[in-house]
């Protein structure tokens, strides 16, 4: 068994995009990190590459399951909190969308999204709040502009960050005082150069597409992975069940044709 001295933090997702770079960033700040993702290939890929790194890699743990199974959750978070003596953190960044027209989206893959994006964040809610309780910790969904606004064929997507959305708010009430829980919605984040290698592409962002956003730039994943320690800091402890758009302004800007 191995405990770390520090504060543990689970991430979904977390072996690629957006979630491996909060892993890094919690590493770097000294957290236990501790990684649920589905994808086998990324897991043993960011592995490979975090066994390299010889001072941080006692710091982190990837499993393979899936969040949407009940007894994939209840059996990472009871093996979080024996190999790291306890959590204090759960970051709920596992996502997936299946965009196509409405009359072509089977319930197969209505389900399989809303498993993933909703379901999920409740599961692991579940089973890590009475640890999570225990250190006075905090929740942080990763929800998405996409649950106040929209394009078209993005309804099973769109949904279920707007119920993650509510679920944060819901969480917030059903846990505090001793569990905060917050969400952050990203708008458009390049995170090419976290992806695994099997499906990274090589990205060629334009001047247009950084103008168009008032914060004069296409958005990193650096910049969502600092609000996500800004919100798990306990000298935050008055910050809860809110929802912070880190989007460059977007949503705030009137688009007329």
């Amino acid at each position: 068994m191995e405990r770390s001295q520090k504060r543990t933090v689970m991430v979904s997702g977390g072996a690629q995009g957006i979630g491996r770079c909060v892993v890094e960033h919690l590493l770097s700040a000294g957290y236990g990190v501790s990684v649920l993702d589905s994808d086998r290939e990324a897991v043993e890929e960011v592995e490979r590459q975090f066994t390299e790194k010889i001072r941080t890699i006692k710091n982190v743990w990837f499993q393979v399951g899936d969040v949407s199974k009940e007894e994939d959750v209840s059996a990472f978070v009871r093996a979080t909190r024996d190999r790291f003596g306890g959590i204090y953190g759960l970051v709920n960044n596992a996502g997936i969308s299946r965009n196509k027209p409405i009359q072509e989206l089977t319930i197969e893959e209505w389900n399989t999204v809303l498993g993933v994006n909703l379901t999920g964040p409740f599961l692991l809610a579940k089973h890590a709040s009475p640890y999570l309780a225990d250190a006075g910790g905090a929740i942080v969904n990763i929800c998405s502009t996409r649950a106040l606004m929209s394009e078209p064929n993005t309804e099973a997507y769109s949904a279920s960050k707007g119920g993650l959305l509510s679920l944060t708010h819901a969480l917030a009430m059903s846990l505090g005082p001793r569990v905060r829980v917050n969400a952050i919605s990203p708008g458009w984040i390049e995170v090419s150069a976290y992806k695994k290698s099997a499906t990274r592409k090589e990205v060629h962002l334009s001047e247009a597409d950084h103008a168009q956003h008032p914060a004069g730039r296409v958005g990193e994943g650096a910049d969502i992975a600092r609000m996500v320690l800004f919100l798990l800091d306990p000298a935050n402890s008055f910050i809860t069940a809110q929802n912070f758009v880190v989007d460059g302004g977007m949503t705030k800007k009137m688009i007329y044709v």
